[in-house]
């Protein structure tokens, strides 16, 4: 095999393990949202139209791609932000404008493979414990409890609740006698999918 085709394959592997990851990093300063670079909510429409989304407000359409039981990756591409969620069919972008005070975080608890993520994408990410019953308790840094139910997995192996914006807290799962226990913020920084709730 020629330093061409070394080249070609390895990076063909690299672009399909990230697709596979399929999660979105932490953000950088620099990069536009797709809001303010390319989309208009023609776009949105059009997207959600052809997905079964039509009429759907976008809490509806957050919750609805990240319960959906299909295996991952999605066809439809969606990433969950401070106040949008950006979506992508392939081939249009858009943004969907998340209006309001509350911030959505996805959870995966997990508790021995795991992969970075940053603002959760709703088509690609998959945590490790798909469909698993489990305990959620979710504390802002008041004490305010606002969150304290059974619960279970989504298929992709998240769980995903709704706080207001700009707070922090902790998130605290527990299953079969293992408990994990993280922090969140939720302000315009803070990260939409967390992954480091490790049970132990």
């Amino acid at each position: 095999m020629n330093r061409v085709s070394t080249a070609l394959l390895t990076t063909v592997t690299l672009l399909s393990m990230a697709t596979v990851a399929g999660c979105s990093a932490a953000p950088e300063a620099s990069t536009p949202s797709i809001a303010a670079s390319q989309s208009t909510m023609g776009d949105a429409d059009a997207i959600l139209s052809a997905y079964g989304l039509a009429g759907k407000s976008p809490r509806e359409v957050v919750e609805g791609l990240d319960q959906d039981p299909t295996a991952r990756p999605l066809s439809l591409m969606a990433s969950v932000r401070y106040d949008e969620v950006t979506l992508d069919d392939g081939t249009t972008q858009a943004s969907l404008p998340l209006e309001g005070d509350e911030f959505y975080i996805s959870v995966a608890p997990y508790e021995s493979r795991t992969h970075d993520c940053y603002y959760h994408s709703l088509g690609t990410c998959q945590g490790e414990l798909a469909e698993t019953d489990v305990h959620i308790t979710v504390v802002s840094e008041d004490g305010d409890t606002l969150m304290d139910e059974d619960s279970t997995t989504y298929a992709n192996g998240f769980i995903g609740f709704w706080v207001p914006k700009d707070i922090k807290g902790t998130v605290t799962i527990t299953k079969d006698g293992k408990t994990g226990e993280v922090e969140f913020s939720s302000d315009k920084e803070g990260a939409t999918c967390i992954t480091t709730l490790q049970m132990v």
